[in-house]
């Protein structure tokens, strides 16, 4: 399974930074704050609940649908088709799904933009989760029920190393991927702490050639 923002698109794409800026403005709106008391606010939910969603619905019982409409209203013009990726993807065993604490529209869109949408089972996304993120268990197992995927036979890719703990304690294999060196860094200093814990197996920062890798194994 595999997550989706800075995941199966490269982390110096500029999406992720577009739905950053788009939640900030949503709570400037929603708050009447200027930019850099919407952007604190933003930040403290993301780290206390693991989304700004699920914050802003703990504490203010907001419309979960009006959030994610708006805050994935972005352009996806610079996402080009990733041939490379498509046929990595294409010579990998089994089945494959899309694990994200985005929406489902989102992950749709994003795919189909990178020419890989057609791949993927199914999409397992915030609302599925019942607006739980990872990395909660509960998340997880939902998921694992929704799919009847088995964990022992069973891999994730991931961007953020602590939302790979609960899959790693459930047998999954487990690949973090992180930026290339050269590319902007779009996450918080610490999505990006872990990557030497142990329930990361794996590490890469060219999804293509790892999956690609596999596929000849396979």
């Amino acid at each position: 399974m595999f997550d989706l923002d800075n995941t199966l698109y490269p982390a110096g794409s500029d999406l992720w930074p577009k739905i950053d800026a788009r939640i900030t403005v949503f709570l400037a709106h929603m708050f009447g704050l200027d930019g850099l008391s919407s952007r604190a606010l933003q930040k403290y939910y993301y780290q206390r609940y693991g989304t700004t969603l699920r914050g802003l619905m703990a504490e203010h019982e907001i419309s979960s649908d009006e959030f994610l409409e708006f805050v994935h209203d972005i352009d996806r013009s610079s996402l080009l088709p990733n041939h490379t990726l498509a046929g990595a993807i294409t010579s990998l065993p089994g089945r494959k799904l899309i694990l994200t604490n985005g929406s489902r529209e989102h992950a749709l869109r994003t795919a189909e933009k990178l020419g890989i949408d057609h791949m993927f089972e199914g999409i397992f996304d915030i609302v599925a989760a019942d607006l739980v993120p990872k990395p909660a268990a509960e998340t997880y197992q939902r998921f694992f029920d929704r799919h009847d995927v088995d964990p022992a036979r069973s891999a994730m890719f991931e961007d953020i190393a602590h939302n790979l703990a609960v899959p790693h304690a459930r047998g999954m294999a487990t690949v973090l991927v992180i930026p290339k060196p050269d590319a902007v860094f779009n996450r918080e200093p610490w999505e990006m702490a872990g990557a030497n814990a142990a329930h990361v197996e794996f590490i890469t920062n060219d999804l293509e050639a790892f999956l690609t890798g596999l596929g000849h194994k396979a």
